[in-house]
């Protein structure tokens, strides 16, 4: 164990056990790893859907505000200065 690794203890049902230790042996990896491997991977699942949550809020909440075929330029031409 490092000085980043945090001990932590779960309880899963006989089945859920026998499949990770199956998985482990397959992939050749241990147990805590194929665990890891399955929270980074759900994590970034998660963190995608927020980031696209925040996307379409900024989206939504810009509604409006710009005219049909407005471009960059448009805009800076005739903003006040």
């Amino acid at each position: 164990m490092s000085a980043n690794d945090v001990r932590k203890n779960f309880v899963f049902k006989k089945d859920v056990a026998n499949h990770l230790k199956e998985i482990a042996k397959r992939e050749n990896k241990s147990m805590t790893k194929v665990v890891e491997e399955l929270v980074e991977k759900k994590y970034s699942e998660v963190s995608k859907e927020e980031k696209l949550k925040a996307v379409h809020a900024f989206f939504e909440g810009t509604k409006g505000m710009f005219e049909s075929g407005m471009s960059i330029q448009s805009i800076k031409a005739n903003r006040d200065v």
